[in-house]
């Protein structure tokens, strides 16, 4: 199958060059790298010429098509026509170097297949479950994790998710792919992570990456693959490895990465259930309260006391902003 690479970036060079250096270890090497850079300097452009990738095409993108979703529409339409398979890499991951081969194993071995994401491997301690159940672990599939507080706090309150990883609960707030454990298989979802993802070419000739999502583009990835669901299968294969570094450069600050949070969060519940029910509802703003409340509490807990602040005023805006003026919904 012939593999496309687009990767968006924004003001992170370095990064970046990791990234291709990783691609250029890989067992299965893309047919065509796509780089589209939103940077407002040419350091990245420098640093691209003066490092040679095989089969890789730089494009620069004016104000008018810069934030990652608006990128990745423009390097969709700038694919081959051979292309089959479409990846999408953040621009701070680093490779395994059979993450290709395994992305198109899933695709061979599933061949309804819509999209297959990637593994991030180095956020989370994995353990085999030690099968006692205890509160202060997350268990599933044979392993265990610790338990964050959040989801140890909604517990108390009988908030937790009702459906596995990958997949949104009537009242939203679910668990992530980090969630799913290194265990080697291959997991049915309705949820991947843009940053690590791959498309069938076909999925654009109807779907887009919407263009609500500005700039950073937080939950960007779960409309897109919310709304692909709708059409066929989605997978996680852990197999296809790969290191996430959080660059910090080209992020937004703190209260509007807070606000996002609630209301591109109301969003993406509202693509997935246009009309949820008054339990739903209740649940998802109790939700979204009790989870900003322990955002606030990182004040006093935390050496990061300004970002929780920030953070936590910028949910309490975007949650007020819900109530007010929310967000008009694509179809």
């Amino acid at each position: 199958m012939r593999v496309s690479l687009i990767i968006c970036t924004y003001m992170r060079q370095k990064p970046l060059l990791k990234l291709l250096q990783s691609v250029g270890k890989q067992t299965v090497y893309p047919d065509e790298i796509l780089i589209i850079d939103g940077s407002t300097n040419t350091e990245t452009e420098t640093a691209l010429k003066s490092n040679v990738f095989k089969n890789l095409t730089y494009y620069r993108v004016s104000e008018k098509d810069r934030g990652l979703t608006k990128q990745r529409n423009f390097g969709v339409h700038r694919l081959s026509k051979s292309s089959e398979v479409v990846c999408f890499l953040d621009d701070d991951v680093v490779l395994e170097p059979q993450y290709f081969q395994y992305l198109i194993e899933t695709y061979k071995q599933y061949p309804k297949a819509l999209a297959v994401g990637g593994y991030i491997a180095n956020e989370v301690e994995w353990k085999f479950s030690d099968k006692l159940n205890h509160p202060d672990s997350f268990y599933y599939d044979g392993w265990m994790r610790a338990e964050p507080t959040r989801f140890k706090i909604r517990r108390f309150f009988g908030l937790l998710p009702d459906v596995p990883p990958g997949y949104m609960p009537t009242f939203s707030h679910g668990r992530s792919i980090s969630f799913l454990p290194p265990s080697s298989k291959i997991y049915p979802v309705e949820q991947i992570m843009g940053g690590v993802s791959s498309y069938k070419r076909e999925v654009f000739k109807t779907l887009q990456f919407s263009t609500y999502f500005e700039g950073y583009g937080l939950y960007e990835d779960a409309d897109f693959s919310l709304r692909l669901a709708k059409q066929g299968h989605l997978y996680i294969n852990t197999n296809a490895r790969l290191s996430h570094y959080h660059e910090d450069s080209g992020r937004p600050n703190q209260f509007k990465y807070g606000k996002m949070v609630v209301r591109n969060g109301w969003y993406v519940w509202r693509v997935k259930y246009a009309n949820p029910s008054f339990k739903a509802r209740f649940k998802w703003h109790i939700t979204a309260l009790l989870l900003t409340k322990i955002r606030a509490i990182n004040v006093l807990t935390t050496s990061k006391r300004k970002e929780a602040l920030t953070e936590s005023i910028g949910r309490t805006v975007g949650w007020f902003s819900i109530i007010f003026t929310p967000p008009k919904v694509e179809r």
